[in-house]
């Protein structure tokens, strides 16, 4: 109570308002795995959650992608066959930049190493240093969960940490959910004990479901070109130059291996008199006698180019610029690396594509019939019979299909969580527009933790829930014709706690909310309808 001593006017001002309620972000994801370096200036950031804006600001803080390279191997004549290494290929670099070219924004990115560090799952998930998978429990803006690198472990070491990523999102967090690529997403199906897809179903476990979905095939990307290859790409390189001149003598000499005259030997020593009585031998056989002196001078002209490949000290620039047009097979071998490089698991693009759909509509827009961007198509085509076994099957177990449409690009053509028979969470924007309520309420109500556990404090909370659900309402996030048709808040003594829940101090809110569900199966049906008396056809 103000004490007035002085005559006069004062004012007071008190709140008309309560707390409101502000939507937690959805859109941002975060990205554990391999980066070429983790450092801010002189500060380490190595197995920290660091919050990203930008491929700039990534490569800025984490460095560009991995010098991956490949080994080769003879085939015969003018066939050769490539081989990555694996050692050398890491995944987390060109996910983000699948991820910025789908309409990706802020990220959090966690680096467990670099591309010195063989590939370990204890670095990926490390709660006895609390490293990967377990920093992330230190943030939380974080709402998606992606692991690239997982599925260059071994196929055991891949499930079982996404089986992990499972128990982070949906029992050590509650809030995230979880994007997972299936192992050897390359690969056809083939339906039996071996078929991947079935493999990545019982690899996953059967624990948190609800909290992660499953994507299907790989993608076949533009991210690289044959340019960002050179024969520094090529592990044995002597090997490699061995190849490249078989193939010059095919082209060249018929085959024939060019060969140099060899000199007569000389004796060793001052030649004494014995010696020079000696009648000079004839020059060895030409074995060169017969060839094209054109054909050989532009078989040189390669060799001598592809010597160079082996001096460390040569312009590479130059050398791979030559042997790109002197060449075939060389710029074969660079498309071959482009090609195998560029298929990619999906998981950083679909991240975009979360990213972009709830930024554009929002959370409860289920991210499917969306376009993949920097892509050619998925590397394996995918028919509606096809997806059947994906979106339905017994197991419940859904796997999201990545398609290729005629006129329409390359689409994400299903919407269902890996808790596929469950009616409650068989959706993916259902299951995270719930997470998106749950923690915006959380934060707002934590307002009033300590507040008096009263009515007035009740009409407060139910109000600030009232407000927050009838703005996604109208939305289009909660269905019903109205607002009390799509969701109803209820608290009070009586109705959600009993005496003895307010001895405790303990409050109790009901929130129930009618969210959205995707339009997944449209019937049309069309019938013939008899002509109506009063038509015009017929007159004159």
């Amino acid at each position: 109570m103000a004490r007035f001593a002085t005559p006069g006017v004062y004012i007071k001002e008190k709140n008309a308002f309560g707390y409101s309620v502000v939507q937690t972000p959805t859109a941002i994801p975060c990205f554990i795995g391999y980066t070429e370096k983790a450092t801010r200036g002189r500060d380490s950031l190595l197995n920290k959650p660091t919050r990203v804006t930008s491929m700039k600001e990534f490569v800025n803080l984490f460095g560009g992608g991995p010098k991956t390279t490949f080994s080769v191997k003879a085939k015969g004549d003018n066939d050769y066959e490539l081989k990555v290494d694996k050692n050398t290929q890491f995944n987390t670099y060109n996910s983000i930049r699948l991820f910025y070219a789908n309409g990706g924004g802020t990220c959090y990115v966690i680096s467990v190493g670099d591309y010195n560090s063989p590939i370990n799952p204890k670095d990926l998930n490390n709660p006895e240093t609390g490293g990967g998978l377990t920093a992330l429990l230190t943030e939380q803006e974080p709402s998606m969960v992606v692991v690239p690198d997982a599925t260059l472990l071994d196929k055991g070491s891949c499930y079982g940490l996404y089986q992990e990523v499972l128990r982070h999102c949906g029992a050590d967090t509650k809030s995230r959910f979880a994007i997972l690529d299936v192992y050897d997403g390359y690969k056809e199906r083939t339906f039996d004990e071996n078929d991947i897809v079935n493999q990545f179903r019982m690899g996953v476990g059967n624990n948190f479901l609800a909290f992660g979905a499953g994507y299907y095939p790989n993608l076949i990307t533009t991210i690289y070109n044959s340019y960002d290859f050179t024969y520094k790409n090529i592990s044995n390189v002597a090997d490699f130059c061995k190849i490249l001149v078989r193939e010059a003598e095919i082209r060249f000499l018929d085959g024939a291996s060019l060969t140099k005259p060899t000199a007569p030997a000389k004796p060793e020593g001052a030649a004494t008199d014995e010696d020079k009585k000696k009648p000079t031998p004839p020059p060895s056989p030409n074995a060169n006698a017969g060839l094209d002196e054109r054909m050989v001078k532009k078989f040189e002209t390669v060799r001598d180019e592809i010597d160079k490949m082996k001096d460390p000290k040569a312009d590479t620039v130059v050398i791979d610029q030559n042997l790109r047009a002197l060449s075939p097979i060389y710029r074969s071998a660079l498309d071959k690396m482009k090609d195998e490089l560029n298929v990619m698991s999906p998981s950083g693009a679909i991240a975009g594509v979360y990213a972009l759909v709830d930024n554009n509509i929002g959370v409860h827009k289920a991210p499917a019939n969306v376009s993949v961007s920097a892509v050619v198509g998925p590397c394996i085509g995918i028919t509606s019979e096809a997806q059947e076994d994906l979106n339905l099957p017994i197991s419940g177990k859904a796997v999201n299909a990545i398609r290729g449409f005629m006129g329409k690009g390359t689409l994400i053509w299903g919407a269902r969580t890996l808790d596929g028979n469950s009616q409650d969470w068989r959706y993916i924007n259902v299951r995270r527009t719930m997470i998106m309520i749950e923690q915006s309420v959380k934060y707002a109500v934590e307002n009033y933790v300590f507040e008096p556990n009263t009515q007035q404090t009740w009409i407060k909370v139910k109000a600030t829930i009232d407000n927050f659900l009838t703005n996604l309402w109208r939305d289009g996030a909660l269905v019903g014709p109205s607002p009390s048709a799509a969701f109803n808040v209820s608290l009070g003594l009586g109705v959600t706690m009993t005496p003895v829940d307010i001895l405790d101090g303990i409050m109790r809110v009901s929130v129930k909310v009618a969210i959205s569900r995707p339009a997944e199966f449209i019937e049309i049906t069309f019938e013939q309808k008899m002509q109506e008396a009063g038509s015009t056809e017929g007159l004159v």
